[in-house]
C-alpha cells in the first residue's frame, strides 16, 4: 500500500516537473534542473512500478547512471555557454554562429 503513495506521488512530481520545463524556460539552468526532477522521479517510479525485484536494482542502476551523466553533461554544456555568451538566457543562443 505504501509503494501507491510513493508511486503516485512520483508520478505528480513527474507532471510538476514537465510544468516547470513548459512554463520556466527562460533560463537553461531551469531547464535543466526541472530535466534532473524529471529524472529521479522516473527512477522512484521505475523502482515501485518495478515487480520483478532482481531486475528492479539493474533497471533502475541504469537510470540513476543516465541521470548523472545527464547532469554532468548538462552543467558542462551551462559552462561552457556561460564562458562564451555571458550568460544562461535561451534566448541568446543562437544557431547561426556555427
Amino acid at each position: 500500500m505504501s509503494t501507491f503513495y510513493l508511486s503516485l506521488l512520483s508520478m505528480s512530481g513527474v507532471f510538476m516537473g514537465l510544468i516547470a520545463l513548459s512554463l520556466q524556460y527562460k533560463h537553461l539552468l531551469s531547464i535543466l534542473l526541472s530535466l534532473e526532477a524529471i529524472t529521479m522521479n522516473l527512477f522512484i517510479l521505475m523502482f515501485c512500478m518495478s515487480n520483478n525485484i532482481t531486475m528492479s536494482g539493474q533497471t533502475s542502476l541504469i537510470l540513476i547512471a543516465l541521470g548523472a551523466c545527464e547532469a554532468s553533461l548538462g552543467l558542462a554544456i551551462l559552462v561552457a555557454l556561460i564562458r562564451s555568451e555571458g550568460n544562461d538566457y535561451v534566448s541568446s543562443f543562437s544557431t547561426h554562429k556555427c
